[in-house]
């Protein structure tokens, strides 16, 4: 990473996660091997596995201002207070116009309007019976706008649509914009409140990429000979984000610093991943980091537990990383399913704790491994115990060809 822009780091972690309220608990979970799927009962269909969280909604706001607003809001104003909190940054003492929001996201409002819709009909389709929060709950920017009215922040506020890519992109942007001094405090990172939504399972369903499983804790299979498709779950993350030198006078602990990150288009499929596209992603991250192949410890993997896409990221990992014996992989969807938006920011939080316990978190419900799915010291099972992890990167994809991969390394006080 060029020195003439500011470093940026990471100080503060809230997180909503289907096994888990925050770091702490969700990072035990994964070395516990604790699942947070469930069935869950959806409209129209049979019950189905999800990962469902399930954190106090009104730990940060009324239950009329839940009422009014969105579940992608709610989760979003929960995690942005407890990343505050974790940081340790009173906000009362901060220029509030100098903060942002800047969240990943898939979807957000289509709960509330599948809901409006059903509601609709007990009334003959009357449409002076339709809400007037409609309007509010849909547009782009809703999820951050919940969290700026929330948190009486005035600076910047934006939600940026990259499908299941989401989470690494609010958080690249954050970076971005502290680099650029349009803010000096980015609350960034991913969302997702696609389980509360019907039509997010049918459309899965309808493809033939919803997993089952009489076990929902084993639905979620990613790399396996056995995997069915995807696990929709729910959730989010964000992450305070400073710039170094801010960071170091308040003298706040520092999860890890963001040295590279890339995302680009496959340009080739809505919904089949490019290979070529993604391994090109990975080394463009890792160039701008200025790290080789050989220098990452841990590889957090998209694996969503569809057939070709799996394998198809495989191949991509495989043709950057062949040859290193250092490199380690895992998955954090085998534990809590796909959180969409939030995914890549949830599974960055949940590796981040790496830097202090030297433990790769393993990937579970893998029995049979896709000899198509073959990766470099694949953790399987039960967490791995490493010397020491300097280096982490974070894959994450999405539908219409998105890819990114963001690289942090462990601060080390220099």
């Amino acid at each position: 990473m060029s020195r003439s822009l500011p470093r940026i780091v990471i100080t503060g972690v809230g997180l909503a996660a289907p096994n888990g309220d925050n770091l702490p608990a969700f990072r035990q979970a994964l070395l516990e091997g604790v699942s947070g799927v469930e069935l869950f009962e959806t409209r129209y269909m049979e019950p189905v596995p999800a990962g469902i969280c399930h954190f106090d909604q009104y730990k940060y706001q009324s239950k009329k201002a839940a009422r009014r607003g969105t579940r992608a809001g709610g989760i979003s104003i929960y995690c942005a207070n407890e990343a505050v909190a974790d940081a340790g940054i009173d906000l009362a003492t901060r220029d509030l116009s100098a903060v942002g929001v800047f969240i990943g996201i898939t979807e957000h409002g289509t709960v509330e309007t599948e809901n409006e819709v059903y509601n609709l009909g007990t009334y003959q389709n009357d449409v002076k019976y339709w809400t007037h929060h409609h309007n509010p709950r849909t547009v782009a920017n809703n999820p951050a706008g919940e969290v700026t009215l929330n948190l009486k922040i005035t600076g910047p506020h934006l939600c940026l649509g990259a499908a299941c890519a989401a989470g690494n992109v609010g958080l690249i942007y954050g970076a971005q914009m502290l680099q650029l001094g349009e803010v000096d405090l980015a609350l960034a990172g991913g969302v997702s409140e696609s389980v509360r939504s019907f039509g997010v399972f049918a459309s899965f369903a309808a493809q033939g990429a919803l997993a089952r499983n009489d076990d929902p804790t084993k639905a979620c299979r990613p790399f396996d000979t056995q995997r069915s498709g995807v696990v929709v779950a729910e959730g989010g993350a964000l992450f305070t984000l400073e710039r170094l030198d801010d960071a170091l006078a308040r003298n706040a602990k520092i999860y890890g610093e963001l040295v590279g990150w890339a995302y680009n288009s496959d340009a080739s499929d809505f919904v089949l991943p490019n290979p070529e596209r993604q391994a090109q992603c990975m080394r463009k991250a890792l160039k701008m980091a200025g790290l080789t192949p050989d220098r990452i410890d841990i590889v957090n993997t998209h694996g969503t537990g569809t057939a070709q896409g799996d394998e198809f990221e495989c191949q991509a990992i495989r043709s950057v990383f062949a040859g290193s014996t250092r490199t380690h992989t895992n998955n954090t969807k085998s534990f809590i399913g796909h959180a969409m938006g939030a995914a890549g920011a949830l599974e960055l939080a949940g590796n981040l704790p790496s830097f202090s316990d030297g433990m790769v978190h393993p990937t579970i419900n893998l029995t049979e491994l896709d000899p198509e799915c073959a990766l470099p010291n694949l953790v399987i099972g039960t967490p791995k115990k490493l010397d020491r992890v300097e280096t982490i990167l974070n894959n994450s994809f999405g539908m219409l060809g998105i890819n990114s991969a963001v690289v942090v390394k462990r601060y080390d006080g220099n």
